[in-house]
């Protein structure tokens, strides 16, 4: 049986089940990298998904990479050869969002520009039935303000997902002001039905993921900037002591520097440039200086063809003595104390759930631990006098405790 996505504007509900996919239409615009892996999943659920890309060509060329994708799927015996073609007999190449057939579901994955997207939902506002849902995939801009002045903003709403999408479990579904609860509830039963796990947050800047993760970054960019350790030792800190899949300057390097830092830009600005937030100038200077990474060959660190790092041998007894040492110069210290710190504070604002912040940061991000989690286990009042320690250190406003910290103390 397939998975119908099914629309009345009384009801607002997305999922029901129905024998028929050929009625369950899901459009995707935007067909990168993480639109055909959003596509990928939907057809391989058993809808109807249509195509849909700006750039001529662009939605037949995603299509040709799907096609092969399945095929090698098929070949590595992950699906069957029937599977296969069933899927790939779901995916349908459409001319512009104007063409689109009426949709349970329109996904939105173009690139990150709110004016060009905010032009998107109001064609598609105009085009779809009120029933439809209108999600965009963005990672941190405003769904309120991409909903603002659309006809039915109630079903306007964020589904972030991570790359890649058919095998990152997290999907982050957000609302705007506006987003209705029956929106939130068809869309988290639909992402359920495709074997997403699914958390829940508010439109707030960078949402859970690229909120609380900002610290994870920016500690060991001010580390390696001001000589604490070289950026090898400080990864081999987070990595092989704090339990970390990947240091933070490594993955710089392997999501891109150009992408990650102008993630970190946005939530700056859309916190009205918070110091918490603020992009380090170190990563700004691998930017401008052509350095985003692995993809460049050369980021914080130099890679050989294969993608594998030349320069990247850490100072072990270093990395021991910096752990063990002073909340000052202790990687792993600064670096939990502030992921704490951000988590506690979205929690107390509102914004997310303390379960749904450690779900997003253990799925999201592979974190060993949720921050939440990690801050109880090592002792809140511990983690408040740590960050005021460090705003003595370096004050302007970076380090602030959040008040949530005294408070879960008391408790």
């Amino acid at each position: 049986m397939g998975l119908r996505a099914g629309q009345t504007s009384a009801s607002m509900r997305l999922v029901t089940v129905d024998s028929d996919p050929s009625r369950a239409a899901i459009a995707v615009i935007g067909v990168g990298a993480m639109g055909s892996g959003i596509a990928q999943i939907a057809a391989q659920a058993g809808h109807q998904v249509h195509l849909v890309d700006a750039v001529e060509g662009a939605a037949v060329a995603g299509l040709e990479r799907l096609a092969a994708t399945l095929a090698r799927l098929a070949t590595k015996g992950r699906i069957t050869p029937g599977q296969a073609d069933a899927a790939l007999f779901r995916l349908h190449v459409a001319t512009s969002a104007a063409d689109l057939p009426e949709c349970g579901l329109v996904i939105e994955a173009i690139h990150e520009d709110l004016a060009d997207k905010r032009a998107l939902f109001a064609a598609l506002a105009g085009s779809q039935p009120a029933g439809t849902l209108l999600a965009t995939n963005t990672s941190s801009l405003d769904i309120t303000a991409i909903a603002r002045g659309l006809l039915h903003p109630e079903r306007v709403l964020g589904l972030h997902f991570f790359n890649p999408p058919p095998l990152m479990r997290l999907v982050e579904v957000i609302h705007g002001h506006e987003t209705s609860e029956e929106s939130l509830t068809g869309a988290k039963e639909l992402m359920r039905a495709w074997g997403k796990t699914t958390v829940q947050c508010t439109s707030t800047p960078g949402f859970i993921v690229n909120r609380v993760a900002r610290p994870f970054y920016g500690e060991a960019q001010r580390m390696v900037a001001t000589g604490i350790a070289d950026a090898a030792t400080i990864d081999f800190a987070l990595r092989e002591v704090g339990g970390f899949r990947m240091g933070p300057l490594e993955l710089t390097d392997l999501i891109g520097q150009d992408v990650n830092l102008a993630v970190g830009t946005s939530v700056w600005e859309q916190t009205g440039r918070d110091e918490r937030y603020a992009p380090t100038d170190f990563q700004r200077r691998l930017v401008a200086d052509g350095r985003l990474g692995r993809k460049t060959g050369r980021g914080v660190f130099r890679y050989d063809g294969a993608g594998h790092p030349l320069d990247a041998v850490p100072d072990v007894a270093l990395a021991a003595a910096l752990t063990a040492g002073t909340i000052l110069t202790n990687p792993l210290g600064r670096t939990l104390a502030m992921l704490v710190n951000e988590a506690v504070d979205l929690v107390a604002r509102g914004e997310a759930g303390a379960e749904d912040v450690d779900t997003a940061m253990e799925l999201g991000t592979n974190f060993p631990k949720g921050p939440i989690a990690w801050g109880a286990e090592i002792g809140f009042d511990v983690i408040a006098e740590q960050l005021r320690v460090l705003d003595t250190a370096f004050p302007g406003g970076r380090y602030r405790p959040s008040p949530a910290l005294t408070a879960r103390r008391s408790r």
